[in-house]
């Protein structure tokens, strides 16, 4: 199969676990978005005895979060197309597990985590029903997701700058629809919730400034590399990535957030642990 090349990027799930940039990938991201998905889980009360599954767990360490609260009673399944870099620890499960094509247990968890996956999948609303199948009556689902039409630049260089800042962003929303996508996915989360059944549905958004030295900016900064190709074929050069680079890390340049909404919904039934 050819490489993808700047013309040719391949379609489907634009992060790859397999390349050079995945580490960092995942670093970002924990650094970034734990301090969001780790209170919001702790809030459902999940301890002793839970038994918990994590899909598309990326880098860990969400399962491994989980892991170190349900103690030896509970259990917590990680499941990524390429779980390499899952770590172990007790009462963690890793397995390689594709989430649109391989089944998944039904009436089996207190808890079902997804964080920034469905929105990367065209079959979406199918894979939310088999993760809600996958709940035990009374279990709840937390699904994490960007709503990336509103993340513009609050302090740029200059205009010029400002506008590459936003054509940048403009490109990655484009690759991530020809890849099959929905940078938007994040606000459609609780109708989907609730037409497939949750009740109980919990909302927070957040939005955060980021600036030079913040964990969601730097994983801007590692996508000019880690979607190099994709957003040559949406018509930047490297000339202009380099210059975005720059752009971030100006000390003096800030930016509003994407959305991240973090929303939960509950299996109706009495709670089965």
């Amino acid at each position: 199969m050819p490489q993808p090349t700047a013309t040719q990027p391949t379609a489907g799930y634009v992060f790859d676990n397999a390349t050079e940039h995945s580490t960092e990938q995942h670093r970002c991201l924990a650094a970034a978005y734990d301090p969001v998905t780790l209170p919001r889980l702790a809030a459902t009360g999940v301890g002793p005895g839970w038994h918990c599954l994590e899909v598309g767990a990326g880098g860990g360490s969400v399962a491994r979060w989980l892991a170190g609260r349900v103690g030896p009673d509970g259990s917590v399944l990680a499941t990524d197309v390429d779980p390499r870099h899952i770590s172990p620890a007790p009462h963690l499960e890793v397995r390689a597990h594709d989430l649109v094509n391989d089944p998944l247990p039904q009436d089996r968890y207190d808890l079902v985590v997804a964080r920034l996956v469905l929105q990367h999948l065209p079959e979406r609303r199918a894979v939310l029903g088999k993760l809600v199948r996958a709940l035990r009556p009374g279990g709840v689902l937390q699904i994490d997701e960007f709503d990336t039409s509103y993340e513009p630049p609050l302090l740029a260089p200059d205009p010029e700058a400002e506008r590459l800042y936003t054509a940048f962003l403009a490109a990655k929303s484009a690759a991530m629809r020809a890849g099959g996508g929905d940078p938007h996915w994040g606000r459609r989360v609780p109708d989907a919730l609730r037409s497939a059944g949750l009740v109980d549905l919990d909302v927070r958004p957040y939005v955060e400034v980021r600036h030079a030295g913040s964990p969601s900016l730097q994983l801007q900064l590692h996508h000019t590399h880690h979607l190099r190709e994709r957003l040559l074929a949406q018509g930047m050069t490297d000339q202009q990535l380099d210059r975005v680079r720059e752009i971030m890390r100006d000390p003096g340049f800030l930016a509003a957030s994407s959305v991240l909404y973090s929303t939960r919904g509950r299996r109706p039934g009495p709670v089965e642990r």
